[in-house]
């Protein structure tokens, strides 16, 4: 059985398609959970509403709590990361993680920021080797990804209201959405990463139009990728 935890971090609650002003990285990681459900009806899926529910911001007291020993937290200190602690748990067992997160203003919305600020927490998805010394995070080898234990995958689904911002556009150094999201799941482990979005969405229209259908005809290549890969990868383990 694959475990799925989708997140939608879009502050609108309706998807696109479906609803007046929905939005569209919604109607695209429901697209995802709705593809794999057919082809895995006993998938096990985590739903996570983080535009409607943001995880808390980094603060004093979470920095005091997160860089306290364990041995030596207190009981406030463990209730200030207890939203945090559920975030990563979700992470750590999920296989695919399917993010819905629009591009705002070049960058990710504060809910989805604060989300990843939330799951890299030193000790329980990264560490990193005491035997370097005082400077172990030079170089980024030294880190130790606590989540590459097994194979685990991020399907980031976004939307923009431009366009010209994938890999080879010519808008691609103003995007930090992606590249930015790769390098933190990656750092904690997550082997495989994944971006579909949609573009044009100032625009509308027929290339808004012609955007989405692209979009989510990519979204079926991919979970029937994923989808043999976990089927085959199932078959491979020891009985």
């Amino acid at each position: 059985m694959t475990r799925l935890l989708h997140l939608d971090a879009s502050p609108r609650p309706g998807r696109a398609g479906s609803h007046d002003h929905g939005s569209h990285t919604r109607r695209l990681t429901h697209h995802f959970v709705s593809r794999w459900r057919t082809l895995e009806p006993d998938a096990e899926i985590v739903y996570r509403d983080i535009g409607a529910n943001p995880p808390p911001l980094t603060s004093v007291e979470w920095i005091e709590a997160e860089f306290t020993p364990p041995e030596q937290k207190t009981e406030a200190m463990k209730a200030v990361l207890a939203e945090s602690d559920a975030l990563v748990d979700e992470v750590i067992k999920a296989d695919i993680l399917v993010l819905g997160a629009p591009l705002y203003n070049f960058g990710p919305p504060a809910a989805f920021k604060a989300w990843i600020d939330n799951i890299v927490r030193i000790g329980r998805t990264v560490d990193f080797d005491m035997q370097y010394g005082a400077h172990p995070y030079v170089p980024l080898e030294h880190y130790v990804p606590l989540l590459s234990d097994r194979p685990r995958h991020a399907v980031l689904l976004s939307s923009r209201g431009g366009f010209g911002f994938d890999p080879q556009g010519p808008l691609a150094a103003f995007n930090h959405l992606e590249p930015g999201a790769r390098t933190a799941l990656q750092f904690i482990g997550i082997g495989g990463f994944h971006s579909i979005a949609i573009e044009h969405q100032e625009e509308g229209g027929e290339a808004l139009a012609a955007s989405t259908e692209s979009a989510l005809a990519r979204i079926d290549r991919l979970v029937e990728q994923l989808h043999r890969e976990f089927a085959t990868s199932r078959l491979t383990q020891p009985a």
